[in-house]
């Protein structure tokens, strides 16, 4: 009997989207309660530290990887930070609620298992793709550069959903990435009608969380097509080419094909190729640092 062969969404006309794609896994990638109301409470003006401390404190596990972040090198605060109303204090709300955020979305996506992706580097290569953004940012003298940390580090968790709810057609994916001279989101595009960016984005949109954020994984492939927040996609974009060259640098075992930098994002940032090797070298310890404080324990990454 012949083998029936399989159609692709792309072959169906997009008959299936981004956003019906993240509909269908909301409930599985859902955020906890606590970082939702953390999200709520910072369009709140008469929200205070304590308040923002209060809540959090309600999730215990949260709280430790919280307060495990703040007292990492990566911070480099000279005496230990014991609550969160005090975290708060210090390093202040907005990078709070991007830290929650980054805690939350890693062990909801921890929990989704997954035979496609090798997930020790694909956490490696978020993680420093978030600390290279920072950096990035500090350069060009962005405010809240922080913000640019946790684009960073989820910039790629569309890829996490595809696997999960179309394993099949990102099994193709990784085939033809081996035999074709493209980047992963043209063959992603080819194949399922639409790639991983948007599908991050997305995600995003659906769990209500800032606007910037959204653009930054939706458009960090393409950040001449992004009609706003066009700096905060130009640095995600450059950080994740400078992250592949990296890996690719150290033998790392990462996709073949590294999208080459847009020339959008060089003038919107003002910075150019000089600015890498300096960067790299600071984004070491950080590294190394923030892989160890920010993921969650027994996961073997």
């Amino acid at each position: 009997m012949e083998k029936k062969q399989s159609i692709t969404p792309a072959q169906q006309g997009r008959a299936l989207k981004a956003v019906d794609l993240v509909s269908g896994v909301v409930r599985l990638v859902s955020l906890p309660e606590v970082c939702i109301r953390v999200n709520e409470m910072m369009d709140e003006a008469s929200t205070s530290a304590s308040d923002i401390g209060k809540v959090i404190s309600q999730d215990t596990g949260l709280t430790a990887r919280l307060l495990k972040i703040v007292n990492s090198s990566f911070y480099g605060f000279p005496s230990k930070i014991e609550t969160v109303t005090r975290a708060v204090t210090v390093i202040g709300l907005r990078e709070l609620r991007g830290l929650v955020l980054a805690a939350s979305a890693i062990e909801t996506f921890s929990k989704i298992p997954n035979d496609i992706l090798n997930m020790v580097q694909f956490w490696r290569h978020s993680v420093y793709c978030g600390v290279v953004a920072q950096l990035l940012a500090d350069r060009c003298h962005v405010l809240h550069s922080e913000r640019l940390f946790v684009a960073g580090l989820l910039h790629d968790i569309g890829k996490l959903i595809l696997c999960h709810r179309l394993p099949s057609e990102s099994r193709m994916v990784m085939e033809k990435l081996q035999s074709e001279q493209l980047f992963d989101y043209q063959v992603e595009q080819d194949i399922m009608g639409f790639d991983h960016a948007e599908v991050g984005g997305e995600l995003i949109k659906i769990w209500q969380m800032p606007a910037s954020l959204e653009y930054a994984l939706r458009y960090h492939h393409n950040p001449a097509a992004a009609d706003d927040y066009a700096m905060e996609v130009a640095l995600i974009h450059l950080a994740n080419v400078i992250t592949g060259r990296a890996e690719q640098e150290l033998d790392v075992d990462v996709e073949l094909n590294i999208q080459p930098v847009e020339q959008m994002a060089w003038d919107m940032t003002g910075l150019d190729e000089s600015v890498i090797e300096p960067t790299l070298k600071q984004a070491g310890p950080l590294f190394i640092d923030a892989l160890e404080s920010i993921l969650p324990r027994g996961r073997p990454y």
